[in-house]
């Protein structure tokens, strides 16, 4: 019943965080003709060239959301292909959630807030909310996500980080060339905001160590068995009392956290358990995504 209520949870996160994006998108960039980042910055070009350039309008409807979402349909398909499938589940809920916002959320005829800067700060920390949000609910909000964590599951020259830096100077490179140069540097503040946001809000890909002293040898059993997570220990011996007692070592995620504190305290209420944050891993350790 629990792991229902904590899957309920995860999705309906995926589908606010979309939602949150798509309004910040919409609210506070779009009418200052600024642009996002990765693939909805494409998206958001694309559809741009088709207004000014080509005239082609469907009124109110933004077209900006359909093209994202079809732009990440090979992405999905790479998500559900390659990684797992309640990531790709929860990524999708979230794309389609950013689609039907960003087609049905009206755009200002006017600009809410006038000072551009504000404006950046404001959407910035909206829609890197909404990201973190989705992230922490163990999905993305698509795009570059998908490919960034497929990429980086391959190896560990690229990153998430390290391929949205690269597209995202194309993308305000392409502003700057297109549009003018103060549309491309405003953009670039405002992604500088999300992706402070973003960090802050998530914790996916954060490793831990975590050490365990116990007497029961049941617990390395039951880490094993419930996370399938690999435990290296050996026979140590308290200065104290001289007792001897076993210490585990294990490496997880932030979000398997609680689990194995569970684990732990259900087969030794007396362990004693230490937690290392933000630990650089390298070797055979898988990085999940549900």
């Amino acid at each position: 019943m629990n792991i229902r209520i904590e899957e309920i949870k995860r999705y309906t996160g995926a589908i606010i965080g979309g939602v949150l994006f798509a309004i910040g998108v919409n609210l506070f960039l779009v009418p200052l003709n600024l642009y996002s980042g990765g693939i909805i910055g494409i998206a958001q070009i694309i559809r741009t060239i088709l207004l000014q350039y080509l005239n082609f309008s469907l009124g109110s409807f933004d077209i900006a959301g359909m093209i994202n979402f079809l732009c990440n349909i090979p992405l999905f398909i790479l998500a559900y292909k390659s990684l797992s499938y309640k990531f790709f589940i929860r990524t999708l809920l979230c794309v389609i959630a950013q689609t039907i916002t960003f087609s049905f959320v009206p755009i200002p005829s006017s600009i809410i807030i006038q000072d551009v800067l504000t404006s950046c700060i404001i959407a910035g920390l909206i829609t890197g909310f909404g990201i973190g949000l989705a992230l922490r609910s163990m999905g993305c909000g698509g795009g570059l996500d998908i490919l960034g964590v497929y990429l980086s599951k391959k190896t560990e020259r690229i990153s998430v980080g390290k391929l949205a830096l690269i597209v995202n100077v194309v993308v305000y490179g392409i502003c700057a060339f297109l549009f003018n140069v103060q549309t491309a540097i405003y953009s670039v503040i405002y992604m500088f905001i999300f992706s402070l946001v973003v960090d802050k809000t998530h914790y996916q890909n954060i490793n831990m160590s975590v050490m365990i002293f116990t007497k029961n040898k049941q617990v390395q059993q039951e880490i094993m068995k419930q996370t399938g997570r690999g435990v290296t220990y050996w026979k140590g011996a308290g200065a104290y009392t001289d007792t001897e007692t076993l210490v585990l070592v294990t490496i997880i995620n932030k979000y398997e956290v609680n689990q194995i504190k569970k684990i732990i305290y259900t087969q030794d209420p007396q362990a004693f358990v230490i937690c290392y944050e933000g630990m650089s891993v390298s070797g055979n350790f898988e990085r999940r995504l549900s």
